[in-house]
């Protein structure tokens, strides 16, 4: 593979408009890309549209690009007509395991059916700050044990549909005061606070998700840098301590905690040389080229990193295999069976 490839595999990007531009095709297709990531902007109320979409996305590489897209329930849901409508996470904590997989993987057969190969959730987060702007409800609990309990049974839902979950946001957001699309957040707790709350749902979760999302979060007891670009968080941490062997993809590079501090192309190196297999570029084309360029000319002239990007590549590609999106009947999958609507309905 070359080196240019090598690098965009690791960048998923966004678009504007409802069907696949051009531009963004070609670079899929070139190699430059290795998943896209579709909003709100991206679907219209008929399903058909994004069905056609996620398929086109799809069809550009023979080994399918990632295929994703933030449905979590609650106020962050992309889709909303038609597709299982879920209340937030904090509501669905109240559901015992089972009941809330059954919930999860009727939302995954959805999502799998319109070609959906990856879904940023569950939030590992623990709600522990009522002020937090950000997770507050996202999360399952107020507390580490319901907090992992809750996002695992959620994640093992989505994987039964055939649909890669996704843990975020470590190593943890639920205590932060600033919204990292914002401004940079910063959590002062000590490492054995650390352990006991915000650590623990993910080390709980960490051999049985196949990919997490960091956090663009300075965590000073662990490091001065954003979990993102720390590899004492995202390597010796994330793999070394807790055991995690998946995809680690970083939140979008955009946020203005990561934006206004460095642009998309000395942030890319940064986030693969700590750790990040993969990279979310959510809006700009522009980011995601610089992305790509930054990475390929620091490798080209880095035997070291260039060592990191194919290993980060690797990952990237096992996860690809492991998950292909498998379009299925559209009208049976959106079917929401009778226990799993009263069970929603007695969170109303």
């Amino acid at each position: 593979m070359s080196l240019r490839r090598t690098c965009g595999a690791l960048v998923i990007g966004g678009f504007a408009g409802t069907s696949l531009p051009a531009g963004f095709a070609a670079r899929l297709s070139a190699g430059e890309l290795g998943g896209a990531i579709l909003f709100a902007r991206n679907v219209t109320p008929d399903l058909r549209q994004v069905a056609s979409l996620c398929a086109a996305i799809a069809a550009t590489q023979e080994l399918a690009p990632i295929v994703s897209v933030d449905q979590e329930g609650g106020r962050v849901a992309r889709l909303r007509e038609r597709v299982v409508r879920l209340p937030p996470a904090m509501a669905l904590g109240r559901l015992d395991e089972k009941t809330l997989e059954r919930v999860a993987a009727t939302l995954g057969r959805a999502l799998a059916a319109l070609g959906f190969s990856m879904d940023y959730a569950p939030v590992l987060d623990v709600h522990t700050n009522p002020a937090n702007p950000i997770i507050g409800d996202r999360a399952f609990g107020t507390d580490p044990g319901t907090a992992a309990r809750g996002a695992i049974a959620f994640a093992r839902g989505l994987a039964s549909a055939g649909v890669a979950p996704c843990g975020k946001h470590f190593p943890g957001h639920g205590d932060t005061v600033t919204d990292s699309h914002l401004d940079l957040p910063r959590v002062s707790h000590d490492r054995a606070r650390l352990e006991a709350i915000e650590l623990a749902p993910f080390r709980a979760a960490a051999r049985q998700v196949p990919a997490m999302m960091s956090a663009h979060v300075v965590f000073g007891a662990l490091d001065d840098k954003p979990a993102t670009l720390s590899r004492r968080i995202a390597t010796d941490l994330l793999r070394g301590d807790l055991g995690f062997e998946g995809v680690l993809i970083s939140d979008d590079l955009e946020m203005r905690a990561i934006a206004d501090r460095y642009g998309a192309g000395d942030a890319a190196v940064l986030a693969i040389e700590a750790g990040c297999d993969a990279l979310l570029v959510c809006s700009s084309e522009e980011g995601q080229v610089a992305a790509v360029d930054a990475l390929e000319a620091r490798a080209s002239r880095d035997a070291a990193f260039r060592a990191r990007c194919e290993k980060a590549r690797a990952r990237c590609e096992t996860l690809r295999r492991a998950w292909v999106p498998r379009p299925s009947d559209l009208e049976a999958a959106l079917e929401v069976p009778k226990d799993v609507a009263a069970a929603l309905e007695g969170l109303t």
